[in-house]
């Protein structure tokens, strides 16, 4: 019998063997829950020596009912799935994998912008629909020389920054902290970028201060031709406020990576827009990303389990003076 247990609350890919083999190779053997509601997580915790958390809510109970869990690790960048101050306060290490999908969502930022920009979306949706007219499509403008805003400038937002120069856009950028920031990117308040961006791509946590950052007061802050990107979390965005803004010609339209709840309602009239572009949460996809991603998790609870401190532990205090 293995020496230890470790849950793995959900997954968004179709097998564990990454996952199975790094395990068994230190003496672990992986738990699946039968759900993931949060009593089905209680009930697969008991026993459990480890955590591993994709997008499932991985609350103070779900912790607690594994009074032996060494570490709480994300399958992924956010937090916001897991109670990390519980986790503090018992002493649990919490990690995450702070630079994955960085290309990736960089990249699928940059293929929103320009599928809304040059109607790609939407002259596709009509052919689709028999329709092959080039008059069908909203009137279009240069990319190069109009104005890329990017809120939250940390690892992904600087890597759009890299792509968009290639397309000639001139670069705002607004943050917590502005730090090593490029000559060519000014660095300016919220209302400011707002104001002056053609494109605006969120690209921040999801926090209380970030939700509904975006709302019916910023919206209207914004130019009516431009349009608003979101691959960083769906509660950044006040969605009826987007969908009032879009629907009363105050914003040209949106390209929508990330929704609450997920999946969403497809029948809510957002998605339906003309002017709304949407993804299923799949601006974090690769081969790469995802091999990446799932071995350093692994890594990272075979390394506490075997007494060594795992790598991108978010609460260090706790390893202090142990």
């Amino acid at each position: 019998m293995p020496q230890f247990k470790v849950l793995i609350t959900d997954y968004a890919w179709p097998d564990l063997d990454i996952e199975t083999s790094i395990l068994a190779r230190n003496d672990a053997e992986l738990v699946i829950p039968r759900g993931k509601s949060e009593d089905e997580l209680v009930e697969a915790a008991a026993g459990c020596d480890a955590i591993m958390t994709n997008w499932a809510s991985t609350t103070a109970k779900v912790i607690a009912a594994a009074p032996n869990c060494r570490i709480v690790s994300r399958l992924g960048i956010g937090l916001d799935n897991i109670d990390v101050s519980y986790c503090t306060e018992h002493g649990i290490p919490v990690t995450n994998v702070p630079d994955y999908c960085v290309i990736e969502v960089a990249e699928h930022a940059m293929a929103l912008l320009l599928g809304f920009a040059r109607n790609v979306a939407h002259y596709h949706e009509r052919t689709k629909h028999g329709v092959y007219q080039l008059q069908d499509g909203v009137p279009m403008r240069r990319i190069a020389g109009r104005t890329l805003g990017i809120v939250g400038f940390g690892k992904i937002g600087r890597a759009l920054a890299d792509r968009a120069r290639a397309f000639g856009l001139r670069l705002l950028a607004t943050g917590r902290t502005p730090r090593d920031i490029p000559d060519d990117v000014t660095w300016c308040p919220l209302e400011q970028l707002l104001a002056e961006s053609d494109f605006v791509s969120l690209h921040t946590p999801l926090t209380d201060s970030t939700r509904h950052l975006i709302d019916a007061r910023t919206l209207g802050l914004m130019k009516p031709e431009a349009c608003i990107i979101n691959t960083a979390r769906g509660g950044v965005i006040d969605q009826e406020a987007l969908a009032d803004a879009i629907e009363q010609g105050r914003l040209a339209g949106a390209a929508l990576d990330v929704q609450t709840p997920e999946p969403p309602d497809l029948s809510h009239r957002l998605f339906g827009h003309p002017r709304v572009i949407v993804t299923p949460h799949a601006a974090f996809v690769s081969a790469e990303s995802l091999d990446d991603l799932r071995r350093r998790t692994a890594q990272q609870i075979v390394d506490r389990l075997a007494g060594k401190t795992p790598e991108n532990v978010v609460n260090p205090q706790v390893l202090a003076g142990r």
